[in-house]
């Protein structure tokens, strides 16, 4: 029986990713290293928590003593965990480098100490920065634009000097803009969804021509796996939908999809900063035999039922005080 580690396997990306492993790898034991903060819940994990297979140790991946517990007798890990919000990072940046930088430092110390077979660090398109025009291809130099991608930009070097110096099996992807179930609703596409099922402004930045490459989070899941199994430690993957379209776009389809009116797009003040366009290009993770399985529109669709039908799961979110004191701080002077 295989043993991996999944940190941040309560929150978004990876609760789907441990889904995906019970699925696909029954018989792999997995480990949940999450530190539950606003966005990590370990209802995302319900159905799988009890079939003895998975097992939830809370903690912070900057916490060595809880990271050497967690990564005991694990061949494989998957590092999830991170802050991973821009405008959160606007406001303070703090958090950003302790888990993006620091957390990833305190991950491979553990797994040098183990002799992890592989270790896999998901990243993001957003390390490439702003690009105008073409595809973004794994050499390219990282020019990040915000305190978020400049700390996940960090981290991968460091977990690739850890390939270098200490012939550490890394290997890091660097994942398109992700939606799908169990979704943080601060996101674009949550939030819109849960704004508009409650006839509330849809506050949508500049003139929303922004555009990005967008993935549907099983498809995201099924990649990782992949250049964990098949890819070369050392390699960068980028992982992409190849679903390029700009914020209006997607806002106006969703609202289709809910048969509400185009009256609750409110333009509001752009962010600080804000990249204009992603996009990738994902041949050398297609070499590998990944190829993402949904359309963009059945899983646009899938999302919103999913919002739809587990109402008291975002509800308890945005009722709440930390939600509402982020959802004032971030639009109300826009």
């Amino acid at each position: 029986m295989k043993t991996i580690l999944v940190t941040g396997g309560a929150g978004f990306i990876g609760s789907n990713f441990v889904h995906l492993i019970r699925k696909q790898r029954p018989d792999w034991k997995i480990v949940v290293l999450d530190k539950l903060t606003y966005s990590g819940r370990k209802e995302n994990l319900a159905d799988v928590l009890c079939d003895g297979q998975v097992e939830f140790i809370k903690g912070d991946i900057c916490n060595e003593k809880a990271v050497a517990k967690a990564m005991q007798n694990c061949e494989m890990v998957f590092n999830f965990a991170a802050e991973t919000h821009v405008d959160r990072s606007l406001q303070d940046g703090t958090n950003f480098v302790q888990t993006n930088v620091q957390g990833v430092h305190t991950l491979l110390e553990a797994a040098r100490k183990v002799g992890v077979q592989r270790f896999l660090q998901v990243s993001t398109d957003e390390v490439y920065g702003e690009v105008n025009e073409g595809f973004s291809v794994e050499t390219d130099v990282l020019a990040p634009r915000s305190p978020y991608s400049a700390a996940k930009a960090g981290g991968e070097l460091i977990a690739h000097s850890y390939f270098i110096s200490h012939d550490l099996p890394v290997i890091i992807t660097r994942g398109s803009n992700t939606f799908g179930a169990h979704q943080f609703p601060e996101k674009l596409i949550p939030l819109f969804i849960t704004n508009a099922l409650d006839d509330k402004p849809l506050p949508l930045y500049g003139d929303g021509m922004q555009q990005r490459d967008w993935i549907y989070a099983e498809d995201h899941a099924a990649a990782i796996l992949v250049a964990a199994e098949q890819g070369a430690p050392g390699e960068f993957y980028n992982v992409g939908g190849g679903n390029q379209m700009t914020n209006r776009t997607i806002t106006a389809r969703i609202l289709e999809l809910l048969e509400k009116p185009e009256t609750l797009i409110e333009q509001v003040a752009d962010r600080p900063g804000h990249d204009r366009r992603y996009a990738l290009d994902c041949t050398k993770l297609n070499a590998l035999g990944w190829h993402p399985k949904s359309t963009f529109e059945d899983a646009l669709k899938s999302t919103v039922d999913w919002y739809l039908a587990n109402q008291t799961w975002w509800r308890v979110i945005k009722e709440s005080r930390s939600f509402g004191e982020y959802y004032q701080q971030n639009y109300a002077q826009r």
